[in-house]
């Protein structure tokens, strides 16, 4: 097997909290490949690379140089050709996160050439209604679809986003989403967080799980009718449990899982963790 080699460097950062990154990286010396929305790569640093302070303490690695690799969905938009971002939570106890989360502007890194991943819209028919649930860093992929079809005008179709977290300084991209729904009539954004007790000030949002918010009928009421099999296709990534839980209670309300052209569906699983 070929060694891998650093060949990106970090274009920038922004800290959503201290937990929660927005990552930019641009390659060295090549061209970002062409991708479909929602797809993923791979990033890579060495054990040797340093940990951030907030990380547990790690035990000795035989080899310091061996690459630590993950897959990151992508979040930019595939007609973004200068650097790929990425969304990421800290694992404390983690391998690769705690030594991304020690990256700065202009560090370098490992950035797979490969993009690949199934979760995209190109088996979508272009009739159906889309509506994405997301927990944590599981809004990624679905930005960049929403980065790339709705800055371009490209689809009449109407897209929804429902995004949970624990608290509202973790629901990342808040204002761009905001932006997107005030530009775009066919879109709408739903956040929900579950610790509403911890709030510095008064949350004024909805409180409690994705499940919950799915079963308030925000959508149905947003769009006038309810989202069922026929017109609408479903979007699930994330946290196990959210998936898991909304894939039981979906089925049973008639939806059936995609999982090939020969078996389509309408439910799309990403398998985040």
């Amino acid at each position: 097997m070929a060694e891998i080699e650093l060949n990106a460097r970090v274009l920038s950062r922004t800290d959503v909290t201290p937990a929660l990154m927005i990552l930019r990286v641009t390659p060295e010396n090549w061209a970002i490949p062409a991708f479909e929305p929602g797809q993923f790569t791979v990033l890579g640093l060495p054990w040797e690379a340093p940990r951030v302070v907030l990380s547990d303490e790690e035990e000795p690695v035989p080899d310091p140089k061996a690459m630590i690799v993950r897959a990151y969905s992508i979040a930019s938009s595939s007609r973004q050709n200068e650097y790929l971002e990425f969304y990421i939570a800290l694992v404390p106890s983690g391998a690769l996160t705690p030594r991304l989360f020690a990256l700065q502007s202009g560090d370098r890194l490992y950035l797979s050439p490969r993009i690949t991943g199934m979760f995209t819209l190109k088996e979508v028919p272009e009739d159906q209604d889309v509506v994405f649930l997301a927990t944590g860093t599981g809004l990624a992929p679905y930005l960049s679809m929403l980065r790339t079809f709705l800055a371009d005008s490209v689809t009449s179709r109407r897209l929804a986003v429902l995004h949970g977290a624990r608290h509202s300084w973790d629901l990342g991209y808040q204002a761009e989403l905001r932006a997107m729904e005030r530009l775009y009539a066919g879109f709408r954004y739903f956040p929900v967080i579950s610790r509403p007790t911890d709030e510095g000030c008064t949350w004024s949002g909805a409180v409690g799980y994705l499940q919950d918010l799915w079963n308030m009928g925000v959508v149905a009421d947003a769009w006038g009718r309810d989202p069922g099999p026929r017109d609408t296709h479903i979007f699930l990534c994330g946290n196990p449990g959210m998936v898991e839980g909304m894939l039981s209670q979906l089925t049973d309300s008639g939806w059936e899982q995609h999982r090939s052209r020969r078996r389509p569906g309408q439910i799309h699983v990403e398998k985040y963790w």
